[in-house]
């Protein structure tokens, strides 16, 4: 496999302390996280919202990619670590403009694209600030997810306080892998098992606020 390319080998977490398979032991085994969390809202949602199935079915695959990457650590891997989070964040946001803002399908989906853009532009906003760079780009989604908790307090304030709550996870997820780096003098092991523990608990949350939204007492659709 080229060197340059797809094989070329990235160190990027304190707990790596070279190439082998096992060199990050406690990062690669929370990924376990991710699984038991799409294990347990697979039961929670029992298959009737096609929707939150998709979303189930990223969360686990967010698991295995991001198990690859900690382990192999190559760029393959780290692509593999990264599509399924890109495309549940994608799909999310186009669950929540069809469902809770009951937007047309057509409508949602012209407004899910807009995440790009704003993701982009988000990130290059995060990047320039000193704590915010190491994860510019994911700082974007928790600013999202509390926009859209706050404005929808009014018109659905368990969904917006669920969402607000998820928001407040993954900042707190978000800390854990910004300082894993900067500690690593004081914690050799590092911190971004943190954010995997955190994010399967914030994920697997994510998808019991749609599917509360879904089969609350309002009706609902089924998708």
């Amino acid at each position: 496999m080229d060197e340059d390319g797809w094989g070329r080998f990235i160190d990027g977490y304190c707990e790596r302390t070279g190439p082998e398979f096992w060199s990050e032991p406690i990062n690669a085994a929370t990924n376990a996280a991710f699984l038991v969390a799409a294990y347990v809202m697979w039961r929670r949602t029992g298959g009737r919202l096609p929707l939150a199935t998709g979303m189930v079915v990223l969360l686990a695959a967010i698991g295995v990619g991001s198990f690859l990457f900690h382990t192999y650590a190559t760029a393959w891997a780290a692509m593999a670590d990264t599509t399924p989070i890109g495309l549940f964040v994608l799909l999310y946001v186009f669950a929540a403009n069809l469902r809770f803002w009951e937007m047309r399908p057509w409508l949602a989906g012209l407004a899910t694209t807009a995440f790009v853009p704003y993701a982009v532009l988000g990130t290059m906003a995060f990047g320039a600030l000193p704590f915010f760079a190491v994860s510019a780009f994911y700082w974007p989604i928790p600013l999202l997810i509390a926009a859209y908790g706050v404005l929808l307090l009014g018109r659905a304030p368990g969904t917006g306080r669920g969402l607000l709550i998820g928001a407040g996870i993954l900042c707190l997820s978000l800390a854990a892998r910004s300082v894993d780096e900067m500690w690593c003098a004081a914690v050799p092991s590092g911190t971004h098992w943190l954010w995997h523990v955190l994010n399967g608990v914030m994920l697997g949350w994510m998808i019991e606020v749609y599917r509360r939204h879904m089969e609350g007492p309002r009706p609902a659709s089924a998708a």
